[in-house]
């Protein structure tokens, strides 16, 4: 099973500043696409903890995703922190560089313009520069009709914090991660969770390829279930074997309801 993580970026999250709407999103993209998310963290704009994050997430997962950091102002360290993460030195990247330079100079010039406002357009022009630096062999990742790509350095992909762009970025090049999907099952029951502990505890060992979820309720439901047992796997026949004999065992008379 493909794994993947993710790594949220900014003293604007941590403060609560900003509320973070990137990881639900993502979250549910790489449950759709079949890839098991297996760690988010949140991090502060400082480079050295950003590539120690990276660096560690990288040696563990699969896929990793950054969110937030990304462009010209002081606070923006993601791409630095990813080169250290790695031991990359920085560098201009060519076709990043004409990108940005296109697109500044394509800018309507202010009506009667100066001298003083074409140095101006220049030096706004060399300030965005920067974010054509990135580490050395970053991938230029496109899809769908976006203009700026998506940067890949090994397996992190950096997107924007911006959560319009990460979600318009992210589904460009949402069709690379996907993999085989997940199957569900799930069995709503009348008894309380520890009088069936024992009953999940030998599902849970002889199918230890198929994730078993328990969530009781503090009050019964309108069905009357006090508990959600969820069974998914990525292996079809194997999730209903297990749903089949946790049914089983549980008993009709425990059951409120399957799916």
């Amino acid at each position: 099973m493909a794994t993947a993580g993710l790594i949220v970026i900014g003293d604007e999250i941590l403060s609560g500043k900003v509320a973070d709407t990137n990881t639900p999103f993502l979250i549910s993209e790489l449950r759709g696409l079949g890839m098991r998310l297996c760690e988010i963290a949140v991090i502060a704009d400082h480079t050295a903890t950003i590539a120690e994050t990276v660096a560690r997430f990288s040696s563990r997962y699969d896929a990793v995703f950054t969110s937030g950091g990304v462009g010209p102002t002081h606070d923006d360290v993601t791409i630095v922190g990813v080169a250290q993460a790695f031991n990359l030195p920085m560098q201009r990247h060519p076709d990043l560089a004409a990108l940005l330079t296109a697109y500044y100079q394509s800018l309507p010039k202010a009506e009667g313009s100066t001298d003083e406002a074409e140095a101006t357009r220049r030096e706004l022009l060399a300030r965005n520069l920067r974010m054509a630096d990135v580490p050395a062999g970053t991938q230029l990742l496109s899809g769908g009709d976006l203009k700026w790509p998506v940067l890949c350095v090994r397996n992190v992909h950096v997107l924007p914090g911006i959560p319009e762009i990460f979600r318009r970025k992210f589904l460009a090049i949402r069709e690379r991660f996907r993999e085989s999907p997940f199957t569900l099952h799930q069995i709503l029951v009348r008894s309380e969770e520890g009088e069936i502990a024992h009953i999940l505890d030998d599902i849970a060992a002889r199918f230890p390829d198929v994730a078993l979820g328990s969530y009781p309720r503090m009050e019964p439901a309108a069905d009357h279930h006090r508990v959600r047992l969820t069974l998914e796997g990525k292996d079809a026949a194997r999730v209903a074997l297990a749903s089949d004999e946790l049914a089983q065992h549980l008993g009709p008379a425990r059951i409120v309801s399957r799916s």
